[in-house]
């Protein structure tokens, strides 16, 4: 999932920001509510995670603004305002959970891992391409005899190529997908990411799935997956 995560305290900002990179989830991290305001006018999320009391524009105006504009993506709210009201205030702004701080990372997870299964595309566990089989709980790939553990970049990588069968896809393209707003990725950082990949899907005798298009990109394509 691409989530947007906006926490004003860089103390709270950073475990929950490390937490869900490790879960194999593309995360863009803020510290401010209008500098999220134009994010989400420039690109589209899976889930929002929004603090109450933000800077400049409130996370509570920010799931507000979000809805009225359509937007369906799940948000989840984190605030110490743990009141009847309180929750009855942030469910009627849009939001469609409420957790308390201190945030405790395990339940934020399993807070997260609910919220994406409401969405048609998320609501998986595993997804399938030919005889490989992606597991998004546990950034696993597996075969007919065969396991392999990946890194939270291999893992989403790989689950981009499979949501992507059989389209040849650019390096910027595949940068925009997977990298973190405000980050700048070395400019060998797809083609080393994807050598790993290789390397890895190897041990599932899947290493020619992917495909080098010289001058495009690259295309995932199992033996029975057409382009």
């Amino acid at each position: 999932m691409r989530i947007l995560l906006v926490e004003d305290d860089p103390a709270q900002l950073e475990p929950l920001h490390t937490v869900l990179l490790q879960a194999g989830h593309i995360v863009d991290g803020l510290e401010d509510g209008e500098t999220a305001q134009w994010l989400l006018s420039q690109k589209e999320y899976d889930l929002l995670i929004l603090d109450w009391m933000l800077p400049k524009v409130s996370g509570l105006s920010l799931c507000r603004q979000y809805r009225s504009l359509g937007k369906t993506a799940p948000v989840l709210m984190l605030t110490a305002k743990d009141t009847i009201a309180d929750k009855v205030a942030g469910l009627d702004a849009g939001a469609d959970d409420y957790l308390v701080k201190p945030t405790d990372l395990i339940e934020l997870l399993a807070r997260v891992r609910a919220l994406g299964r409401r969405s048609p595309v998320l609501q998986v566990d595993t997804l399938t391409v030919g005889d490989l089989h992606l597991n998004l709980n546990t950034l696993t790939v597996e075969g007919e005899t065969n396991k392999v553990q990946l890194t939270a970049r291999e893992f989403q990588l790989l689950e981009y190529f499979f949501r992507h069968p059989g389209q040849v896809l650019s390096r910027d393209r595949i940068e925009d997908a997977l990298w973190e707003w405000g980050t700048e990725p070395e400019s060998n950082a797809v083609t080393t990411l994807v050598k790993r990949l290789r390397q890895r899907l190897q041990a599932l005798n899947a290493t020619d799935w992917i495909e080098t298009i010289y001058g495009m990109g690259y295309r995932f394509k199992a033996p029975h997956v057409q382009s």
